[in-house]
């Protein structure tokens, strides 16, 4: 039976099985089994066996910077581009046995790959270089970052007219494509043609014609495609991602691997549910808040793959850092589909207020912790915050029997201990959260308890 005395109010304890984010954490769905690389690809661990090989130099070099130069003492260029000063290239040059020229080409190789970042004018370690010998996904994402970038691993020579390389850069995909499905050699004249081709049917598409009264086009100057060719097969070979040699180019298992990626990212992309691709991060959030979990997280997928995964992060981040509370938890959970990539971001989300709960349970699920007690990585104060702030979400865009409900998974055992404690977290939207709580709760006396206490906290009362 309820009591009609507000202090002897009991809430019914919670099975520590719960968690504190019942109301905005969706139950783990079975998953669609992952798509298959075709018949006849590496296992993942040999392809990053590859993988780790190809970047060893780049990584002794990163390595070298972590242990060797500490923040502050000068040696970094402040270029904003996270380029080594001639001192700190020299140096590393001696001690490890290297040409300078050598050194500066595996520090660009380790920034292309994520094994440094860049944040300003300052380069730091990234997270791939923290988890490079026991995490092969974060190997093979590494790999894949150089490849996307081999136009800038091997840049183009100065004779090659820009605009013709910045139209093979968009032909090379369809080359990649059908060194795949080719399954072997293909000779340069095939690819010649192929890539004849692609560029014709680019220009053609940006082909525009001008309203009014026009001069004679002229038509533009053919550029020699063999030398833009070789400089291309030149570029893919420098990143491992094909062999040349003989006039045949063949996909290495890391490049046939990669290619396949990309196809299943466009696959991935075009099979959006709900059409929310090129929208942004609100927008498509907003967009996911009614879908089931299991078509929430094709929405996500679809998303992420659609964008630049960094670019992505960011976004959702930003949304995060809104007014809305039902965005911030939904972003987290479209954090949970990246994975490892936002593991630095997230963390350095812990440090504020505002998405700090959200960032330790991210963390703590990252880290391998038990879904079913995750929760325990928050101090009290911490998931008296979190419990507010999804009772902000569940009392903008929920039903008031669902806001009494929420009730049930706050951490404290009666509705005295829990106002107090609300009240000491400085929550900025506590006095919204009580109010509507204590319009939607159908005992009188502690509807009466719950509207004292927004009132003391409105007017800072105790």
């Amino acid at each position: 039976m309820t009591s009609r005395t507000p202090r002897d109010s009991r809430l019914r304890l919670v099975s520590p099985r719960h968690r504190p984010l019942a109301a905005a954490a969706p139950r783990a769905a079975v998953r669609r089994p992952a798509p298959r690389p075709p018949e006849g690809t590496p296992p993942p661990a040999e392809l990053a066996r590859s993988a780790r090989q190809g970047l060893a130099a780049a990584v002794r070099v990163a390595r070298w910077a972590d242990t060797t130069l500490s923040p502050g003492n000068g040696t970094g260029a402040r270029d904003g581009k996270g380029t080594l000063a001639d001192a700190t290239a020299r140096r590393a040059a001696a001690d490890l046995g290297l040409t300078v020229a050598q050194v500066r080409a595996d520090w660009d190789t380790a920034r292309l790959a994520g094994l440094v970042e860049v944040h300003g004018d300052v380069a730091r370690p990234g997270w791939r270089l923290r988890v490079w010998d026991r995490d092969d996904t974060a190997v093979l994402r590494g790999w894949v970052a150089l490849f996307d970038a081999w136009s800038l691993v091997h840049p183009a020579p100065d004779s090659l007219e820009p605009a013709a390389v910045a139209e093979v850069v968009e032909a090379v995909p369809q080359l990649l494509s059908f060194c795949q499905l080719m399954a072997g050699p293909v000779p340069a004249a095939q690819l010649l043609d192929l890539l004849a081709q692609r560029v014709a049917e680019l220009r053609t598409e940006r082909c525009e014609i001008p309203y009014g009264p026009q001069p004679e086009p002229v038509p533009p100057q053919d550029t020699p495609l063999l030398p833009l060719l070789d400089w291309t097969l030149a570029g893919l070979t420098a990143v491992g991602a094909l062999t040349y040699a003989d006039g045949h180019a063949t996909l290495t298992p890391l490049g046939s691997w990669a290619v396949w990626v990309k196809l299943e990212q466009i696959c991935v992309a075009a099979q959006s549910p709900a059409g929310n691709i090129e929208v942004s991060a609100e927008d498509m959030l907003r967009g996911c808040a009614r879908l089931r979990p299991n078509a929430a997280r094709a929405e996500y997928r679809a998303w992420l793959a659609a964008r630049d995964i960094g670019n992505a992060v960011t976004e959702l981040l930003v949304a995060a850092r809104g007014e809305d509370a039902l965005l911030r938890g939904l972003a987290f959970e479209a954090l949970r589909v990246v994975g490892a990539p936002a593991e630095p971001e997230v963390r350095r989300c812990a440090d504020e207020p505002g998405l700090r709960a959200y960032a330790l349970l991210w963390l703590a699920e990252y880290e391998g912790a038990d879904p079913e007690d995750v929760h325990t990585v928050l101090t009290r104060e911490e998931a008296t915050w979190l419990w507010v702030d999804t009772a902000a979400a569940v009392a903008d865009h929920g039903e008031a029997p669902l806001l009494v409900r929420h009730l049930e998974s706050a951490v404290q055992p009666t509705i005295p201990a829990l106002l107090e404690e609300v009240r000491a977290v400085d929550h900025p939207r506590t006095v919204q959260v009580l109010v509507a709580l204590a319009a939607a709760h159908p005992d009188p006396a502690l509807a009466k308890a719950v509207r004292r206490a927004a009132f003391q906290v409105h007017t800072g009362g105790a």
